[in-house]
């Protein structure tokens, strides 16, 4: 008897594994859709912050040289930005949408928009962002 006693002590249950299981899945249930909204969130945040960021490049750039940039790269190439910014949706850097200058004659870009398909938090698509 002492010996079937230490035998079922030694491990799980089925029961007790599934009641473990089944409680991991509940709270996988409800911390999932959370985490995924947060990750869109930070997304949408990142992208706000880049659009910022090259938007006050292309501003000092045309303050600096009396004409807009023709391309993102010239921001680069005359260190108004370190690298190449990356769409924080689509993960690329060719992605981004660029408006042209409004004269047409001052330069070529005059300001960007995102690439990426869908819509904000707010309702707007992400390129009128």
């Amino acid at each position: 008897m002492d010996c079937a006693r230490r035998r079922l002590a030694r491990g799980f249950t089925l029961v007790e594994l599934l009641v473990v299981m089944a409680i991991v899945a509940l709270l996988l249930a409800i911390a999932a859709p959370r985490y995924f909204g947060h990750l869109e969130k930070a997304r949408e945040a990142a992208l706000l912050e880049t659009l910022a960021v090259t938007r006050d490049a292309i501003d000092k750039f045309y303050g600096d040289a009396g004409r807009y940039p023709r391309d993102l790269d010239e921001l680069v190439s005359r260190r108004y930005l370190r690298a190449l910014p990356l769409d924080p949706l689509t993960e690329r850097g060719d992605s981004w949408q660029l408006t042209p200058a409004p004269d047409g004659t001052n330069g070529g870009v005059s300001d960007l928009h995102s690439g990426a398909e869908g819509l904000a938090r707010d309702g707007r698509r992400y390129g009128e962002l």
